[in-house]
């Protein structure tokens, strides 16, 4: 049915509504990192370097493999919050069942794939043979975690378009804490060391799955009521697909980007890399508070869309944008004035910590510069706009590889201020498509 024939229907948007999304997103994302830091701490009881390096090589590959199919997680909220903005229930259970087949699909291939991927990836990722040794225990076990992590996303993404974030926030969080507790118990408890850390992840993510379709059978009332020939309607499939491949491009061009900076600092020297890869956490850090106002955006803008009130959508729009901006400024001012002192708690070199302050003001700015890119991600992925978001990325990535190389002459601030201007490019292309992509949508 087209915009113009749709009933409009009313969608509730205001500061309360957009924190009530963000904020238990943004603590979902901030427990994310505990996993880490826990996977490192147990590996450190064992004082064998060899471990501790197969787990950080082993979270590389997985967090590149993983990562580049969030498009799960993203595309499922944005076509679950507009059927909930149309008012279609059977529609909002039929997302759910085909993204958990998608899931289903794709974690088994990767599984089935776990014998060619170990052969491309462990000789780029250039490990000392026992480093590599021991990741390729941790990668044949924790690559059977492919389908259950992907459903995972299914289920989170869900939620999160039916604006259900407490629920997977506490889902999230379940997943984690089972995750460190479960790694404490096999890797030191029973001795297992690395393939108790593979292990620990895999029941987790698998525990975390039952848990989260628990709760959605308990919301569906223990039965879907939807058709076969509706879950596997030929267009409707199609058009998940194809938004899922848009956001994957999208995000393979993301990581590109991000791969890039770090090879440059690379190549600059061990300095050069200690300390942009201390800056970059900053930026990082700064992206956990930005994602969660992004997913406010995804959810209201999927909703107002389904809902076909223009208005609302405008709203949600703006409102994210304020939100977004004060949290980065924020945060700027947070790593202007505290920065230095978090170098010298994450730095013990002399040399590091005196790169990392000189280059410290560009990564302060980091927020700020990306935070209408992270609010629009939202409003595009909310609003099915993919294809466009898609090709936007790819635009911005070409100004950062043009940019970075009439640069390049001021060596690592060249890099800095192309990373800056990546980021800015990314917001303000989304930003100039916006009006006509907005018409498109409400004519």
């Amino acid at each position: 049915m087209p915009a113009s024939a749709a009933p409009v229907r009313p969608v509730t948007v205001d500061h309360r509504a957009v924190l009530a999304i963000a904020a238990p997103m943004t603590l979902a994302h901030l427990s994310t990192p505990l996993l880490g830091i826990a996977d490192t701490t147990v590996m450190g009881q064992f004082g064998d370097a060899a471990l501790l390096g197969a787990v950080a090589l082993s979270s590389v590959l997985f967090d590149f493999l993983f990562w580049g199919f969030g498009f799960l997680r993203m595309g499922t909220a944005g076509l679950t919050a507009q059927a909930l903005g149309a008012d279609d229930r059977v529609e909002q259970r039929a997302v759910f069942l085909r993204a958990l087949a998608l899931a289903g699909v794709l974690g088994v291939a990767l599984v089935l794939l776990q014998g060619a991927i170990a052969g491309i990836a462990f000789p780029l990722l250039g490990g000392s043979p026992q480093v590599t040794a021991a990741a390729s225990v941790y990668f044949h076990i924790r690559i059977w975690s492919a389908p259950f992590a992907f459903a995972n996303y299914a289920v989170l993404g869900w939620l999160i378009g039916m604006g259900r974030t407490t629920t997977g926030l506490m889902l999230q969080v379940g997943i984690n804490v089972a995750n460190i507790l479960l790694c404490i118990a096999l890797a030191l408890g029973l001795g297992w060391g690395v393939a108790g850390v593979a292990w620990a992840t895999t029941l987790a993510e698998t525990a975390g799955v039952a848990a989260g379709l628990a709760v959605l059978a308990r919301h569906f009332g223990g039965r879907l009521g939807v058709p076969r020939a509706v879950v596997f309607d030929r267009g409707k499939l199609v058009r998940m697909v194809a938004i899922n491949r848009d956001i994957m491009i999208r995000t393979l061009a993301l990581l590109a980007a991000w791969s890039f900076f770090a090879r440059q600092g690379a190549l600059a020297g061990d300095v050069t890399l200690a300390s942009n890869a201390i800056l970059n956490n900053f930026f990082l850090l700064g992206g956990f508070f930005l994602d969660g106002i992004a997913t406010a955006a995804e959810q209201l803008c999927g909703r107002s869309v389904g809902a076909n009130n223009r208005p609302a959508f405008i709203r949600s729009v703006t409102l994210s944008i304020g939100w977004s901006f004060a949290l980065a400024a924020a945060m700027s001012l947070l790593l202007f004035t505290a920065g230095g002192a978090f170098i010298d708690g994450m730095a013990t070199n002399a040399a590091v910590r005196e790169e990392a302050r000189a280059f410290l003001p560009y990564a302060a700015l980091t927020p700020l510069a990306g935070s209408l890119a992270f609010t629009f991600d939202g409003v595009y992925v909310g609003a099915t706009w993919n294809a466009a978001m898609r090709n936007l990325m790819l635009v911005a990535l070409a100004l950062y590889l043009g940019l970075w190389w009439l640069l390049s002459p001021w060596g690592n601030h060249g890099l800095w201020l192309a990373v800056l201007g990546f980021l800015l490019a990314r917001g303000l292309t989304q930003a100039a498509a916006y009006p006509s992509l907005l018409r498109r949508a409400f004519a």
